[in-house]
C-alpha cells in the first residue's frame, strides 16, 4: 500500500506531497533519475501515495470527454516572445493570472545545485526565472510543498507530473483552485549526463552563471542551442553537434519510464491546457516562435481565450500535431553502457561520441538489411 517498490518511475514527487506523515523523500537512482524512498518503519499503509501515482495506472486520469480546441498562438509582446522557447504562451498566461490573484508553480534553474526545480512565483519579477525550457528533470518538492490550502495556483509541469497532480487535487476536492498546464514532452535526460556536461563545460569556460537551453539568435527554428554564460560564452546546439543535444534528442539517456510507460503523447493529457512548439510545414516560415495550444477542459478554454497579451488563431488539431512525437522512443541498446561511461567521468565525451557514431552506423546497416528496396530507391531519388 505504498510506493516503496516503485522503480524507474516518473519521479514527479507527488507521492511525497500526498503523504500525510511526510515520510517519502525523492532521491536519484543509479541511472540519475528521481525515485521515491519511503520510511517503512513509519508507514501506516494509508494508500494515498499509490492513489495519486500516475505511474501505477496504465490509464490517463479521466477528466471527462471534452471537445479539444486547437490553436496557433504567440505573445503580442515581442520581448516576451523572444525570451521564450517558442511563442511565449505559458508566460503570457501566467503573467495575466498573477494579476488575477493566482500564484504560479513553475520551474527555474538553480545554478548552485545544478538542477531544475519547481518554485512559487507571486509577482511578475519572480516569474521571470521561469522563462524558457529546462531540458532536465525537475525537483518538485520545494515548490509543491509551498502550496497552501486557500489560494489559487497555476501548476506547470511534465504530463506525467500533471496527471498525478490532477489525481491529488481531485482527492482533496480542490480542483476549482488550480489551472494545470503541461506540454508536448520528449522525455527527460539523466542527471548523470547533465552533471558531466557541466563539468566538461566549466573546465573550458569557467563557473557557469546562467543557462539557457533554447537560444534563438538565428531564429526560432534553429533555437535548439545551449547558451552558457561563464567567464566565456558558450553557444552550441544540435546542428553544431553539441553532445548534450546529441544524447538527449537522440534518446540515448532518457528515463526508463519515458520509453516504456509514457501514455501522454499527442493529445493524451490530464491538463487543462497543453502547449508546445508548433513545428511543421504550416508555420515553417515564421522565425519568431509559434506555440501550438490544445485546450482540453472548459476551464482551460475560458482562461486561455481571456488572455489579452496573446494573438491566437484556431487551427486544426492536425496542424498543431505537426512535428510532435506520435509515440514513445525506443530504448537504445547502448543506453546502459553510455550511462556507465558518463558515471566514470573523464574530461570529455570522446567515448560517448564514438558510441553514438557506431550506433548510428549499425542502425543504417540494419535498415539496409531489413528494407533494402526502400533504401536503394531513396538513394536514386536523391
Amino acid at each position: 500500500m505504498n510506493v516503496a517498490n516503485n522503480k524507474d518511475c516518473y519521479g514527479c514527487g507527488i507521492c511525497a506531497i500526498a503523504c500525510p506523515l511526510h515520510i517519502i523523500t525523492m532521491h536519484h537512482n543509479e541511472d540519475g533519475f528521481y525515485e521515491p524512498k519511503v520510511d517503512l518503519n513509519k508507514c501506516i499503509n494509508c494508500g494515498l501515495c499509490t492513489s495519486v501515482c500516475s505511474f501505477n495506472d496504465t490509464r490517463l486520469y479521466d477528466i471527462g470527454s471534452n471537445k479539444i480546441l486547437s490553436y496557433a498562438s504567440w505573445s503580442k509582446n515581442e520581448e516576451n516572445r523572444s525570451k521564450s522557447s517558442s511563442g511565449g504562451v505559458v508566460y503570457s498566461i501566467a503573467r495575466q493570472l498573477i494579476d488575477d490573484g493566482y500564484k504560479i508553480c513553475a520551474v527555474k534553474y538553480n545554478v548552485d545545485k545544478r538542477r531544475a526545480e519547481h518554485f512559487i512565483a507571486s509577482s511578475p519579477e519572480e516569474l521571470e526565472a521561469s522563462i524558457g525550457s529546462k531540458y532536465i528533470q525537475s525537483y518538485t518538492l520545494d515548490g509543491l510543498t509551498s502550496i497552501n490550502g486557500s489560494e489559487k495556483y497555476v501548476i506547470i509541469g511534465t504530463p506525467c507530473m500533471i496527471d498525478s497532480v490532477r489525481r491529488l487535487i481531485n482527492i482533496k476536492r480542490q480542483e476549482e483552485r488550480f489551472l494545470l498546464i503541461d506540454f508536448f514532452c520528449h522525455g527527460v535526460p539523466s542527471s548523470i549526463l547533465w552533471n558531466k556536461y557541466v563539468d566538461v563545460q566549466e573546465a573550458s569556460i569557467g563557473p557557469i552563471k546562467e543557462v539557457s537551453w533554447r537560444h534563438s539568435d538565428k531564429g526560432w527554428h534553429d533555437s535548439l542551442k545551449m547558451h552558457l554564460v561563464a567567464d566565456e560564452i558558450y553557444n552550441g546546439g544540435l546542428s553544431q553537434n553539441d553532445i548534450f543535444y546529441q544524447l538527449f534528442l537522440g534518446d540515448y539517456c532518457l528515463g526508463k519510464a519515458c520509453y516504456k510507460k509514457c501514455k501522454f503523447k499527442m493529445q493524451n493529457t490530464s491538463a487543462d491546457i497543453r502547449v508546445g512548439d508548433l513545428w511543421g510545414k504550416t508555420y515553417s516560415k515564421y522565425k519568431d516562435g509559434v506555440s501550438g495550444v490544445l485546450l482540453i477542459t472548459e476551464k482551460g478554454k475560458e482562461i486561455f481565450l481571456s488572455i489579452q497579451d496573446l494573438f491566437s488563431k484556431e487551427e486544426s488539431i492536425d496542424v498543431v500535431m505537426e512535428g510532435q512525437m506520435h509515440k514513445s522512443p525506443s530504448c537504445p541498446l547502448v543506453r546502459s553502457y553510455l550511462l556507465k561511461i558518463m558515471k566514470w567521468g573523464g574530461s570529455n565525451f570522446k567515448k560517448e561520441r564514438f558510441i553514438i557514431k557506431i550506433d548510428t552506423m549499425l542502425k543504417k546497416i540494419v535498415k539496409l538489411l531489413f528494407n533494402p528496396c526502400v533504401v536503394i530507391r531513396n538513394r536514386f531519388i536523391k
